[in-house]
Parts: structure tokens; C-alpha cells; sequence
């Protein structure tokens, strides 16, 4: 979670700090804070709530900064240490000449400080890491070499971390650790950065080295040196950043959530563009390892995954088992990682990641690698640690997503797991050619299709007025839009902290009944000409006649639906096993609508982060 910057170099440091935490701040936003080297001294400003607190402290501040020549930034999403300012980062050793910055867990905390206030440590807060502050001074008090003394440190963390240390007595040198976190370097010409992520970076620089676990990071103006946990200098390469400075620009949207809805047409083309050539070739999949002898050995598939990508994961088993006819499991990585799985050498395990710095995910890829699965990765950062562990890749291409609310990238997640699932099929020979062709040509329509959805809200925007009031909603479809709703319903309590849930329509009458009246709307996926249409339908009737308020999402013109549904949201016609690429839009609309009518901070909702780096 968390976000880092470190800058050494001849620029306004307090402003490059401040903008890269601006660009961090999706990441949390409990608390921040800064600490800079100016006048020979370091001098640290932290405050509680969003970045604009810090921002403020700083202004009013501003007489007694002089001249920073380094420092390093931190934006908080609270674990160990309730949010407050004496728990904002950054932390210090007894003395004060030291500070850290740290994202991660680290669990043998307990332990160290036991030992630390044994040896004379004073702890303020309730964070594991001032652990690593004091730790770090201990090791720097015997051998004076700040390199050495995080080094010697880091080796006695248990957990995960990325963690960046300035000392007084080291004029302008950074020096950053990584484990099971992510951290890069940004390489500039008379300055270098560190960070969690390359947002905090793009605006200076484009050139990255990527920290792998148990590698340190010596940083000045001047130079970069990356050595393993034990000395050993390591030769990096240096990479360069996709992405322009404008992808962090709202672009006139009021909020950066609804400036990403409204790319969506633009993220299918770029997910289509080089892998859906013509209707009449195959797909074209180029970091997919997959051939007919692999698939032969395939006993199932696995995907893992979490939060949204979790609902993309639940579309993406529908459409492999119904085009190829494998066995696909779905499970949260969370639950994963704790059970004895039947993964092996003949299972293919799929992780799902926006940021592909998941965590739990990341265990759970770990942990299948070891029992030989073929591991492929479906995620928004080809840079990141999960694709760096796949045997197959399928990059989004969806761009930068600032929202914490995923949006643009959960589409491209459904526009990639399709074709993955056309793929799989052509191998296997499993479809009829002509149905295929069909799908891909709908495929290709699918952008203007949203955009004809986009062009007009105002049916979308006057149900978000009518329901704003209400507590509780349910969100029913069956088949493949079981994963809509359930997507549906958890962006309205992303943003809204509206209660919503999601349930197949059958299962409505076996529990959910008990609570439907005149206070909970129900909200239907209808897509008529599917095998599922009319016993949806037959759900709605029974949820209507409890006196439930009636949302349909549907695209049938059937003016009937008119008398039994309060509102009717309707989009352009579709085949039902494409339609959660449509229906999935209207749904982003109306939670953001409901979330803005309620005043609610639609891209930083409470709570809540874009990247889930820890356990």
C-alpha cells in the first residue's frame, strides 16, 4: 500500500517530493510526511488525513526551509498503528539523525523492539517500523557506513518491505532495501530518485532501474549503485517508462474515475491492437507460451486473484470452459495461499493483477512456481514483480489507472481474458469457425458501442438521483453477468458506502427475500435472447411483488419492462456472452453518480488503496 519518493539532486526538493506523493496518493492516504536535509540538518513535517494537510504544513512552514538539497516522502495506508501524526512516517531513531520510510510488514517486530529497548531505544509510535529506524542507528553506530548498517539490518527483517534511509552525518545520499515490495530507481542527469511506483517519477524522468528482492540502492546526484543483500554490486539495466506525464492529468473530468470510464472504447482498441488483426486469422497472443502439446497436459486451470479482478477472473472461467471446454477453478488469493492446493505440473495458473504488486497474489504465483504449474499473468504493469514471475504474459495496455475504483482496467482484464479464451479454442479446435468469427467481429464493435453508452448518461445519472437515499441495494444476474453484478455491487460500496451485494437471481429466494421491501432496490442484468432471460425475469417478478424497488440494466427495446421496472437502463444490443464488456459501464456510471450526489471523494474513498502490497 503506501507510497515512497526519494530525491537527491538540484531541483525544489520539497516540490519534486510533493509532486511525486501526489501521484502516489491512490496508494493511501492516512497520513504523509517528509523529511529533508537542509542547513546540514534534517528536518521532518508530517501530518494526519490527505496530502493536502501536508501541503498546507509545508506552505506555512516555508520560512524556516531554506535551501533542501535531498529528502524522502512517505503516504500512509494504515497496518500496524492506527492513523495519526505520531504514526505517520517519516520515522526516526532515539537521537533523531536518522529517518525511514517504509512500505510492507515487517513481523518479527515485536522481537526486535524488545531487544532495541534493551538496549536503550526509545519508541513513540505504534508502527513496526520505527523498528527499522532504531535498527538501522544501532548498526550505523558501530560501523558508520550507512550502505553497510541498512544491509546488516535488513537481514534480520522477517516480512515484506521497501524502505529508503537518510542520516544526518551522510550528507545527500539515499540508500532503499526491497523485499516483497515494490521499489525502482529513477536515473536523471545531476539528480536520481527512488520510489514505490513509477507514477511519483514520470514527470523528471522516464529511465528506471527495478529493484529485485534482497537488492540495495545507493543513491546520490551523481550516481546509482544497486548491490545484492550481502555487497555484491549488481548491473542493472535501465528501462524506460511507457508513459507520458498527461496520463496523471484529469483532462477537464471532474474526477479521474470518471476521465477513466469514459476511456474505456479507446482500452478495448489498445487491448485489441496487435492481437485481433482480422476476423478471418487467429489471435495473435505473442507472450502466451500455449501449443497443443502444453494444453494436452493440462489437467485445469487455476486463476487467482483479488477484489475486481477477482469478478474478472469469475467472467474469464465462463467464457474458457464454454469455448474450450477446460475445467477452470476460481479462488481468492488470499484463500489460496492458506489451504493445500491441487495445483501441479499439469495445471495452468492465471494471476490477475491491475498493478501485478498484489501481494496475496504474488504468494499465490510463488507458491504454484514451485510446484511447476505454467504460469501466466494478465496485468496493467509488464514491469511489475508478477510479470516478472510468469512463463506467459498478457499485458493490458489499459495505461495508468489513478482511481482507486478500478474502471478502465477491470475491462481490459474482460477484453484480454476473451482473447485468451478465442485462443484457447482455435489451439484446440473446440468452436465452430463461423461462431468464432461472429464473436471476434462483435469484439471489434465493442468500442463504439460503450461510446454510444457514454454519449448520453442522463438516464443513468437520473436513477443515481432517485436511489442516492437508499442504505441497501442487491445487484441479481445469472450466467455470465453473475460476475457484473457482483462487480456492480462492489463499486457502489467502493465509493459510496452504500451496502450492495451481489447474488445469482436464482438464489434470491433462498435467503435475500427475507430482506426485500420498499427500502431495498434490486437492480437486474437482463439480456434477452440468452438461455437465462426469462428466469431472470421471473425473479424480478417475485422481488416486485415484496415491493422491492425495480432497476433493470438490460438491452431488450420490450416496452413491457417499462410496467414492471421502476427504471430501465438500456444499451445496445448484444450477444449475451459479450454483454459484460457493456453492462459493466452503466454500472460504473451509477456508482459514481450515486457517490457524487452524496458528496462522497470518489477517487480516494476511505479506507481503501489502489495497490494492496501487503497481506
Amino acid at each position: 500500500m503506501c507510497g515512497i519518493i526519494g530525491y537527491v539532486g538540484y531541483r525544489d526538493v520539497v516540490s519534486v517530493i510533493l509532486s511525486g506523493l501526489t501521484n502516489l496518493e491512490y496508494r493511501g492516504y492516512d497520513s504523509a510526511g517528509i523529511a529533508i536535509r537542509d542547513d546540514g540538518e534534517i528536518k521532518i513535517y508530517k501530518t494526519l488525513g490527505k496530502l493536502i494537510n501536508l501541503k498546507n504544513e509545508l506552505e506555512a512552514n516555508r520560512a524556516q526551509i531554506h535551501n533542501p538539497t535531498s529528502g524522502i516522502g512517505h503516504i500512509r495506508w494504515a497496518t500496524h498503528g492506527s492513523p495519526s501524526i505520531i504514526n505517520a512516517h517519516p520515522h526516526t531513531c532515539t537521537c533523531g539523525r536518522l529517518v525511514v520510510v517504509h512500505n510492507g510488514i515487517i513481523e518479527n517486530y515485536k522481537e526486535l523492539r524488545e531487544k532495541l529497548v534493551a538496549k536503550g531505544c526509545k519508541f513513540k509510535s505504534q508502527t513496526d517500523t520505527e523498528v527499522i529506524a532504531h535498527l538501522v542507528a544501532d548498526e550505523f553506530g558501530q560501523t558508520k557506513d550507512l550502505e553497510l548498517a541498512v544491509r546488516n539490518s535488513v537481514k534480520k527483517l522477517q516480512g515484506a518491505y521497501a524502505v529508503c534511509v537518510m542520516h544526518k552525518d551522510v550528507p545527500d545520499l539515499i540508500v532503499g532495501a526491497r523485499k516483497h515490495a515494490p521499489m525502482l530507481v529513477g536515473v536523471g542527469n545531476g539528480e536520481n530518485f527512488i520510489a514505490s511506483d513509477t507514477p511519483a517519477l514520470i514527470e523528471y524522468t522516464k529511465r528506471t532501474i527495478y529493484l529485485e528482492d534482497n537488492e540495495i540502492a545507493v543513491v546520490t546526484k551523481d550516481k546509482v549503485k544497486i548491490t545484492d543483500i550481502n555487497g555484491n554490486e549488481v548491473a542493472k539495466r535501465i528501462e524506460v517508462l511507457p508513459w507520458e506525464p498527461v496520463a496523471l492529468s484529469k483532462l477537464g473530468y471532474k474526477h479521474f474515475m470518471l476521465k477513466e470510464i469514459h476511456e474505456q472504447p479507446d482500452v478495448i482498441r489498445n487491448v485489441l491492437n496487435g492481437k485481433l488483426y482480422d476476423i478471418e486469422q487467429p489471435i495473435i497472443l505473442g507472450e502466451v507460451k500455449l501449443n497443443k502439446e502444453i494444453l494436452k497436459s493440462l489437467n485445469k486451470i487455476q486463476i487467482i486473484a483479488c477484489g475486481t479482478s477477482l469478478h474478472a477472473a469469475l467472467a474469464g472461467k465462463y467464457l474458457i470452459e464454454d469455448f474450450s471446454g477446460i475445467s477452470v477453478e476460481v479462488e481468492a488469493s488470499s484463500e489460496y495461499i492458506y489451504r493445500k492446493s491441487t495445483t501441479d505440473s499439469s495445471t495452468l495458473v492465471i494471476g490477475v493483477s491491475q498493478s501485478g504488486e498484489t501481494a496475496d497474489t504474488i504468494t499465490a504465483i510463488k507458491q504454484a512456481k514451485e510446484k511447476n504449474a505454467h504460469v501466466l499473468i494478465i496485468t496493467n504493469r509488464p514491469d511489475s514483480n508478477m510479470a516478472r514471475l510468469a512463463d506467459s504474459l498478457i499485458p493490458l495496455n489499459a495505461g495508468i489507472e489513478v482511481s482507486v475504483a478500478a474502471t478502465k482496467s477491470y475491462i481490459a482484464q474482460l477484453i484480454s481474458f476473451y482473447l485468451f479464451a478465442i485462443h484457447l479454442a482455435e489451439i484446440k479446435g473446440s468452436l465452430d469457425k463461423g461462431y468464432l468469427k461472429n464473436i471476434k467481429h462483435e469484439l471489434i464493435q465493442l468500442p463504439t458501442k460503450i461510446e454510444e453508452v457514454l454519449s448520453d448518461t442522463s438516464v443513468i445519472q437520473s436513477c443515481a438521483r432517485k436511489f442516492s437515499s437508499y442504505k441497501n441495494f442487491i445487484y441479481i444476474a445469472r450466467g455470465i453477468n453473475l460476475s457484473t453484478a457482483l462487480e456492480g455491487a462492489l463499486k457502489l460500496k467502493e465509493i459510496s458506502y452504500i451496502n450492495a451485494t451481489g447474488y445469482a437471481a436464482g438464489e434470491l429466494k433462498h435467503g435475500p427475500i427475507a430482506m426485500l421491501d420498499e427500502t431495498m432496490p434490486v437492480l437486474s442484468i437482463l439480456i434477452p435472447g440468452g438461455i437465462t432471460y426469462e428466469k431472470v425475469l421471473s425473479n424480478c417478478e417475485e422481488a416486485k411483488a415484496r415491493n422491492a424497488k425495480l432497476i433493470a440494466l438490460t438491452s431488450s427495446t420490450d416496452k413491457k419492462l417499462d410496467n414492471i421496472f421502476d427504471v430501465v437502463i438500456r444499451i445496445p444490443q448484444v450477444t449475451e456472452i459479450l454483454s459484460p464488456a457493456i453492462t459493466c459501464v452503466p454500472l460504473q456510471l451509477l456508482a459514481y453518480y450515486i457517490a457524487e450526489f452524496l458528496g462522497k471523494d470518489v477517487d480516494q474513498p476511505r479506507n481503501l488503496a489502489k495497490s494492496v502490497t501487503v497481506e
